[in-house]
């Protein structure tokens, strides 16, 4: 397939209907709950034709945002709205330990104004500019097993900020055919509760915190042979860090964040950083002659600046997977099934992580119409998943 790709702005132009769910099983150790589950509904011409309205719906999470086309020449705007529970959850994972006494469950919601700028109209490969700033409050609660010394994070608000050049994108979909990005970003998040928390406040939350990365992306199918390969290139810096601000990587659930950083065989989200540099291959190649059973491999490696009081022995650290996919007739499903070895995890009795992903994907739209051709599309979805977040 040539990289043709059009070129709409930030709004999706591409009707969407999927059902999306992913979960990692720990063979060794003892992890928090590594799945996510929800639709995502993208609809175009809502009420009018101006009007796109974006949804993605957990069981106790909603994430959305109204699209409001041609707002000036190639610019877009986005009103965001965003809440429910579990989603601000903190998960204390410390030396391969799930430490339960110091984790505790969150719950919030906010609101953000996006604005969206298309460069280069006229170009194959889109050009954007995407602006963004809301607030968000936070409430927090112990769990059970919380110790009943460790004190909380205070309840607050925090104000939100986005920036970021994104050449191409990603559609928001788990096996796209073809994608090509290379962005750059910087968030800051400013809480009007920031102070000691934990045991005698041993931790701290910042009152402004930094975050600056940036990612080059690339997905390609080769026609005729059905082979894809796929790149991620991608790292960052912060400062003010804290514990909520950190860079998360690990697990295996591609489309729990926007710009998430799987590590096979690790915790979703398991390794804290101030600055990382990452990379992951993957490679799929057809296993029938009809192209509906895959074989996939990939694998991932990290160099990492640790945040304070999280750090493991070496500044590095790789995992490796494979798995089989499949894809129905139709086009309406897809699923894959894969092992992950992380190689530096920390597990009991000096074993390394090993564990079992599932990801499924349903396309409602595709189950109608199933001789629709998949869309070839360098919208990226929002960062707006962190469902049942570690």
């Amino acid at each position: 397939m040539a990289l043709t790709l059009p070129a709409p702005a930030q709004i999706d132009p591409e009707k969407r209907q999927l059902f999306q769910l992913g979960y990692n099983y720990h063979l060794t150790g003892h992890a928090p709950l590594n799945a996510y589950g929800y639709y995502y509904l993208n609809q175009p011409e809502f009420l009018r034709t101006n009007l796109t309205l974006r949804l993605a719906v957990a069981p106790v999470y909603l994430d959305g945002e109204l699209g409001v086309s041609g707002i000036a020449p190639n610019t877009d705007l986005g009103f965001g709205f965003a809440g429910g529970g579990f989603a601000e959850s903190y998960f204390e994972v410390r030396d391969g330990d799930w430490i339960q006494e110091e984790s505790f469950t969150g719950h919030g919601g906010g609101g953000a104004l996006s604005l969206y700028h298309l460069f280069n109209p006229a170009s194959r490969i889109p050009l954007s500019l995407v602006l963004r700033a809301g607030s968000h409050f936070n409430a927090y609660e112990t769990d059970s097993d919380t110790d009943p010394a460790f004190v909380l994070p205070g309840n607050q608000w925090s104000a939100r900020f986005r920036g970021g050049l994104r050449w191409g994108g990603r559609e928001p979909l788990l096996n796209p055919r073809l994608a090509m990005e290379v962005s750059a970003w910087y968030e800051a998040d400013h809480r009007d509760h920031s102070g000691p928390y934990g045991f005698n406040g041993d931790r701290h939350l910042s009152e402004w915190a930094h975050n600056l990365w940036g990612r080059a992306l690339l997905i390609y199918t080769i026609e005729g042979w059905e082979h894809q390969f796929e790149i991620n290139l991608s790292g960052g810096t912060s400062w003010n860090t804290d514990r909520f601000s950190a860079f998360r990587l690990g697990g295996f659930l591609p489309l729990a964040e926007e710009f998430a950083l799987p590590l096979p065989g690790y915790y979703f989200q398991e390794i804290s950083a101030e600055s990382f540099g990452y990379l992951a291959l993957a490679y799929r190649v057809p296993i029938d002659s009809a192209n509906r059973w895959q074989w996939k491999f990939f694998a991932t490696g990290a160099v990492l600046d640790y945040l304070p009081g999280l750090e493991l022995e070496r500044p590095w650290l790789a995992g490796i997977g494979t798995g089989f996919g499949y894809h129905a007739p139709s086009g309406a499903w897809q699923a894959l099934l894969a092992y992950g070895h992380g190689f530096q995890a920390l597990r009991p009795d000096d074993q390394a992580g090993h564990s079992l992903g599932l990801l499924l994907q349903f396309d409602l739209e595709r189950h109608r119409h199933p001789e629709l051709q998949p869309p070839v599309n360098p919208y990226s979805a929002r960062g707006l998943l962190r469902l049942f977040r570690p």
